[in-house]
């Protein structure tokens, strides 16, 4: 049935969008027509928007055409994933992270929603990655769909045959799947419904267990299991077939001459350069018997998978490869690759992240959604390629949509697009509708901002004419600030003089050498929000001046930044934008659940992109370059306490342990004095005291030998809650602002001082509140050049921060995300100031411990047992929403906890 939906443009010049945003006072402009060519109005802008157009903190606006649905609920962060048409309604089913909503496409309403909370069978269950499908069966409108949650016995993986009936979706039957092998789930995901000699049959393939499943449906008999690639993806049938995606590419089975690693639950094929996937498949598969008939060779991350109408070619979207593989089902092999780049050519950057795609009925026209373009690519197909010749197609143009779309489909003249990302967490405390029952509620003026609190989005679009697609696409470049990939290609100039930050790669530094360290989950108002100098609510500030003294001295000696984004949510995410300035289709696709792997530590070959990380890049462009506990984890004799840890360290007794990293590349860069920073037990000021050892070292070689780039974590910040045995958290804060503050001093006290920056930043915001956006975090820049003693308002975010590492170094962008970055010229001056960070001591005593729960009621001994939780044994590892009621109740007391400001979370 085809819908011609009346709806309403967006008809705005992307100069009157981007400067519609809310401005804020900043001391410094562009300093000369280098710098002004750069500046975007959007660079003086808050987060603090609601009303599209919108910023994302990684360098793009979000003004879609069409006309947008939100729904989910308030007290979650909801996500679209996957959309499908109801055959001979108007209608759509979307599936989300927590269930299926029905929308009606013609009055652009919510008409119902399934969710797994409300059922007590399924409470606790996700959506996998994609899958969703809707069709008539026995005169019954029915819905598939795939949700998993757990790991091992505790695991379930379900595939639901669903009726639509009156609006209303009713549970006819599910197919519950066991985890073989290595995978402690089955992780179903997409499904084919398929009718042969004139039965349905279902196919489902399993993520987790590597295999493909076919189900007669009537019976509910499985009539066989049959191995696949790595983590398969996708599945279509066509010419007697099933085509089935492998993200991870082929089985690992020659581990001798390549170089394979981990993407749990198993091995894959990797490249050694990067740690990243080296390779991926389509595997064919005989309908009848199950057995592999080949295994096609295409590009990286294959997800999306979908046939031609006549099914003579099968169409591949590659998420790492920028690309789309066309197939034909009839010689098996490949016959073309389509270039889906918003900017293609020679010097082109990665990123586009194809994730998903529709064809429409005549099958001249593929849609391809761009997840990290925020658009839809428009791919007119060859007329030869129909004819099974191939030939040449064409990109006629973007249509934009909101952030990061992931799931399609195509009706008439209208296309429908899940956003994964929607407009961003922008759900205001006020909007929250669930109260904490025991902390009562706290009023908070304007209310705040938390990074797990977002709408589900869904586009309706009316397809454009060639006319109207052409501002599309001139609209889609504007918004993802292509200008600035040109900028980043400009030939260094002869004869300039040395900047701290130079205005075109590749020309010269005053600094040789940066340091880049990444601390875990703070606010700004948790932290600076009690500084009277920037933009804070002092309401929202319990680790301020008394916990936090040189973070709060270096900013006032320094620089205050107090417009500065975490890119992500948390700190799966949050570690591939500090480390990659980017995430992947599998990261996106996995927000919220993280079915796999929670990938803050970098041990899963499926999160990196092609081309790797902020080290590679380095490495790769001839700098030395040293990782201090990131990318790696800390192995020691588990039986030590940190009480037995840290008295060792004051007694001056060295700690025994070995840094490991799934990575090779890493392995060399890492130093294996300074622990991984994954893990509660190991104090901050035995790592600060290991880096200004190495530090001296250095100092006293002849020459200049201290790395030129230099990666550290430090991540105590994080706290582990009121665990009995562990510090307080006001204690591992305090600890982590005095290995801050040692570091910074030692830096500045050596003869590296000159020529030498400090980058600081967060690696997301996710265990507190903002009153301006849940992206907003701390960031210093420190350095002799960054005396400025004043604030800094200029938009900038991790990925800014990245951008100014590579234009210090000569390096250039990695992907299209730091390619549009603004460096950080106004934290710098050009004269430098002689001027040494002298620490301040600790306020608290950093081995200041939590109580035994024998001396504990109430909501303390509530809470210390929920710290004590094995999920909590590492970084990330818990209930955010718990933490933070935690952390609060740890500082506050009884004072009433600002439950609106985060309401109800289930989290990593």
């Amino acid at each position: 049935m085809r819908r011609f939906v009346s709806v309403a443009f967006l008809s705005i010049s992307v100069t009157s969008l981007i400067t519609a945003c809310h401005s804020v006072t900043t001391k410094s402009k562009p300093a000369n027509n280098e710098q002004a060519n750069m500046h975007s109005n959007y660079d003086d802008s808050t987060l603090n928007r609601h009303i599209l157009p919108v910023l994302m903190p990684y360098n793009r606006v979000i003004a879609p055409a069409g006309r947008v649905v939100y729904f989910g609920d308030n007290d979650e962060e909801n996500h679209g994933m996957d959309v499908r048409l109801i055959p001979g309604s108007p209608k759509i089913a979307v599936e989300d992270r927590y269930g299926i909503a029905i929308i009606d496409t013609v009055t652009a309403k919510v008409v119902s929603r399934w969710t797994y909370k409300e059922n007590p069978l399924y409470k606790g269950l996700n959506s996998t990655y994609s899958g969703l499908k809707v069709l008539k069966l026995a005169n019954e409108t029915q819905l598939f769909w795939s949700a998993a949650v757990g790991k091992g016995k505790e695991s379930k993986s379900y595939v639901f045959q669903g009726i639509l009936q009156e609006n209303k979706i009713s549970i006819k039957n599910t197919f519950s799947f066991k985890p073989e092998g290595e995978s402690p789930l089955a992780l179903p995901n997409d499904i084919a419904v398929n009718y042969e000699n004139g039965s349905p049959y279902l196919y489902v393939v399993l993520n987790g267990n590597n295999q493909l499943v076919k189900i007669n449906l009537a019976s509910g008999k499985t009539i066989w299991t049959k191995t696949t690639g790595v983590a398969p993806y996708g599945i279509v049938i066509a010419k007697n077939k099933a085509f089935v995606t492998n993200w991870a590419g082929p089985e690992a089975i020659d581990t001798i001459n390549r170089e394979t690693a981990g993407v749990p639950y198993g091995k894959a094929y990797i490249d050694p350069k990067t740690g990243a996937i080296a390779q991926g498949t389509v595997s064919v598969i005989n309908l009848e018997t199950g057995n592999a008939i080949k295994e096609i060779k295409v590009g990286l991350h294959p997800n999306a998978i979908i046939s031609s109408p006549d099914e003579a070619f099968i169409y591949v979207a590659n998420g790492n490869s920028d690309m789309v593989s066309v197939l034909s089902t009839i010689t098996l092999q490949p016959v073309e690759q389509i270039d889906v780049k918003l900017n293609p050519g020679k010097k082109s950057y990665i990123g586009d992240t194809p994730n998903a795609l529709a064809i429409n009925a005549s099958g001249t026209t593929l849609y391809v959604a761009n997840g990290l373009d925020n658009a839809v690519a428009v791919i007119k197909l060859s007329k030869w390629v129909s004819n099974n010749t191939t030939g040449n197609t064409t990109v006629e143009g973007f249509i934009p949509t909101e952030a990061y779309p992931g799931g399609l489909a195509v009706d008439g003249n209208i296309l429908f697009v899940t956003n994964l990302e929607g407009e961003g967490s922008r759900i205001n405390s006020k909007e929250i509708d669930t109260p904490d029952p025991v902390t009562n509620l706290a009023n908070q003026g304007p209310g705040a901002y938390n990074s797990h609190h977002q709408k589900a989005t869904v586009s309706i679009i009316p397809l454009p004419d060639a006319a109207l697609l052409q501002q599309y696409t001139n609209r889609v470049k504007n918004l993802n600030l292509s200008f600035r990939q040109q900028i980043a290609q400009l030939l260094p100039r002869k004869n300039i003089a040395p900047r701290p930050i130079p205005e075109r790669i590749g020309e010269p530094s005053v600094f040789n050498h940066v340091l880049y360290i990444i601390k875990e989950n703070r606010t700004y108002d948790q932290v600076l929000g009690d500084m009277p100098e920037g933009n804070g609510m002092k309401s929202l500030c319990i680790y301020g001046d008394t916990v936090t003294p040189n973070q709060h001295n270096i900013a006032r000696n320094f620089l205050l930044l107090d417009n500065y984004y975490a890119s992500g949510k948390c700190s799966a995410e949050g570690h591939q934008w500090t480390d990659a300035a980017m995430v992947t289709d599998y990261v996106e696709k996995s927000v919220r659940s993280w079915f796999r792997s929670y990938p803050h530590v970098q041990e899963d070959a499926l999160v990196y992109d092609g081309n790797g990380f902020i080290w590679n890049n380095a490495a790769d462009h001839g700098k030395s370059v040293r990782i201090y506990g990131e990318a790696c984890q800390p192995r020691f004799n588990n039986k030590l306490t940190w009480t037995d840890i840290y008295n060792d360290y004051m007694a001056g007794k060295p700690f025994q342990f070995t840094n490991t990293s799934t990575i090779s590349r890493v392995r060399p860069m890492l130093s294996q004095n300074f622990p991984g920073s994954d893990e509660h037990k190991i104090n901050e000021q035995l790592r600060a005291s290991t880096f200004i050892k190495e530090l001296n070292a250095y100092e006293k070689m002849p020459g200049d030998k201290l790395p030129q780039l230099m990666i550290m974590a430090l991540s105590s910040d994080h706290t582990v809650g009121t665990r009995p045995g562990m510090p307080t958290p006001e204690a591992m804060i305090a600890d982590n602002d005095l290995a801050l503050g040692r570091i910074v001093e030692a830096v500045s006290k050596s003869r590296f001082w000159k020529n030498t920056v400090i980058f600081v930043t967060e690696d997301d915001s996710q265990a507190g509140w903002d009153h301006v956006s849940a992206y907003r975090t701390t960031g210093f820049v420190i350095s002799p050049y960054s005396r400025l003693q004043g604030k800094v308002s200029k938009n900038y975010n991790q990925t800014c921060m990245v951008r100014s590492i590579e234009q210090i170094l000569g390096l250039p962008p990695m992907n299209i995300i730091d390619a549009t970055a603004l460096p950080m010229f106004d934290c710098f001056t050009n004269k430098p100031a002689a001027y040494v960070y002298q620490h301040l001591d600790n306020r608290i005593p950093i081995n200041t411990m939590n109580p035994k729960l024998s001396m504990l009621k109430g909501a303390a001994l509530h809470y210390a047992i929920q710290s004590s939780r094995p999920e909590y044994d590492h970084i990330d590892g818990g209930n955010d929403d718990v933490l933070n009621r935690i952390l609060w109740f740890a500082a506050k007391g009884k004072k009433p906890y600002p439950a609106k400001l985060a309401g109800k979370d289930a989290d990593d």
